[in-house]
């Protein structure tokens, strides 16, 4: 990779990951425009541990009562606000580290397609344009309950495949339970951290006991690059969707697709 290609990637990547407009995606889609070689999952993993970093420190009064709570449930301490919220991230974070185990390397090989993502993109916006219009907005994130985290849970697995975007799938799940914009958008980026922590560990893991070269400079460069981008998206999503909504981010996945289409065609 050159390192135009990397800098181009990471910022896509810290554009779209905390967007409800498919990070994956973009990260197929660029490449195959510029008529780059595909970077490979090692790369999109770095960039992915970019917007993690992002999140905690976008987050860092979350995480930090999230690890409260995590102990209070350890010790079996008396429930709080922040223990369920724990319990209920981590039972979340369940569907998708198994669909990753099990199917993450049949997708890498069979799935990362434009023809894919012009019908995860479209189908999702419309999924996500009706459950934005017609859901209730009456539950905040103090309120998520155990069978909340397992249905957004199913719905961040969906994410696996590219185009799908797991933001947008996460807060559209939440929106259709009845949770407000801002609440929606709260747990699922939370939601993110143990399952891109678990997602960048066993890719690290795997890079550094495989035999082929690691390319360490072009992966730390990706993830400062993507970090960086990914915070100022957060801060800007999360100032305005409960003024925008999620209308302008459906009509551009709409429109993206079309586009795809078109070229394809």
């Amino acid at each position: 990779m050159t390192w135009l290609q990397i800098i181009v990637l990471a910022i896509v990547q810290g554009l779209t990951e905390f967007l409800p407009i498919s990070s994956s995606g973009h990260l197929v889609l660029v490449p195959s425009a510029f008529g780059w070689n595909d970077q490979g999952l090692a790369f999109d993993v770095a960039v992915h541990f970019g917007s993690l970093l992002a999140v905690c420190v976008f987050f860092r009064k979350d995480i930090a009562g999230l690890l409260r709570g995590s102990v209070q449930l350890l010790g079996l301490r008396n429930e709080t606000v922040e223990s369920r919220l724990a319990l209920a991230l981590g039972l979340g974070t369940i569907p998708a580290a198994i669909a990753g185990l099990a199917l993450a390397g049949w997708i890498e090989a069979n799935l990362r397609d434009p023809s894919v993502i012009v019908i995860t993109l479209a189908g999702y916006a419309l999924i996500m344009l009706l459950a934005d219009r017609y859901a209730r907005s009456d539950r905040n994130i103090t309120q998520v309950g155990l069978r909340d985290a397992v249905v957004i849970g199913v719905a961040q697995a969906l994410a696996l495949v590219p185009g799908t975007s797991r933001s947008g799938v996460t807060i559209t799940a939440g929106r259709i339970l009845g949770f407000a914009r801002q609440d929606a958008a709260r747990f699922s980026f939370l939601l993110s951290v143990p399952v891109i922590l678990l997602a960048s560990g066993y890719k690290t893991l795997e890079l550094v006991l495989g035999e082929a070269p690691v390319p360490w400079l072009e992966l730390a460069v990706g993830v400062a690059v993507s970090g960086v981008v990914a915070y100022l998206s957060i801060e800007f999503f999360m100032r305005f969707v409960s003024r925008i909504g999620l209308l302008p981010f459906a009509v551009y996945r709409f429109a993206l697709a079309a586009v795809i289409l078109y070229v394809l065609v």
